[in-house]
C-alpha cells in the first residue's frame, strides 16, 4: 500500500521541523497513540490503539529516523505488530519546503501488512490507513499552530 499527500502548516519550517522531532506534539498528532518513548535521536516506541473495519488491537511499534538530509527531507521506517491482528512495516519520506511563515509538508508513505487485518481487503485497509494519515497532519497542524500562537 502506498500514500502520498501534501498539506501546508501555519509556521516557519524550523518551527514544523523541530515539532516532528518533539515526542509531546507527536503523541498528541498521532490518532490512538497511548505512549510514545523517544530512546535517543533517532529511535522511538510507540503504543497504538487502532480499529480498522471490526478489528481493534493494541499496536506496539518502533520507529528508526534518518536524518540525513534534514531540515529539507528526512525519512521514518518502522514495524509494529497487534498481536493475533496482525504486523504492519514500512516508511515515508517526508520533505518539508519552506513558504515563509508557512510550510508545505509532502509524505510518500508504504507499508505492508499482514495478519488478521491483510483479510480485511486492501480497500478497506486503504481508506482507514488514509483517514488515520489525514488526522494526524489535521492534528499536528492544530498542535503546531497552538504552539506557535503561544509562542507568539
Amino acid at each position: 500500500m502506498e500514500l502520498s499527500e501534501e498539506i501546508t502548516i501555519p509556521a516557519p519550517r524550523d518551527r514544523v521541523y523541530a515539532a516532528l522531532n518533539d515526542p509531546e506534539i507527536l503523541q498528541a498528532s498521532i490518532p490512538g497513540c497511548e505512549e510514545l518513548i523517544k530512546h535517543s535521536d533517532t529511535e522511538l516506541e510507540a503504543k497504538v490503539v487502532l480499529k480498522v473495519g471490526p478489528v481493534k488491537a493494541r499496536f506496539g511499534g518502533k520507529v528508526t529516523l534518518d536524518r540525513s538530509k534534514a531540515p529539507d527531507e528526512f525519512s521514518l521506517s518502522g514495524e509494529g505488530s497487534g498481536g493475533a491482528a496482525g504486523f504492519a512495516k514500512g516508511g515515508a519520506v517526508v520533505q518539508l519546503e519552506d513558504r515563509g511563515a508557512e510550510t508545505l509538508l509532502r509524505y510518500e508513505a508504504r507499508a505492508d501488512i499482514g495478519g488478521k487485518i491483510a483479510q480485511l481487503g486492501s480497500r478497506l485497509i486503504t481508506g482507514t490507513a488514509k483517514k488515520l494519515a489525514a488526522k494526524f497532519f489535521t492534528n499536528f497542524s492544530e498542535q503546531v499552530a497552538a504552539r506557535e500562537a503561544k509562542d507568539g
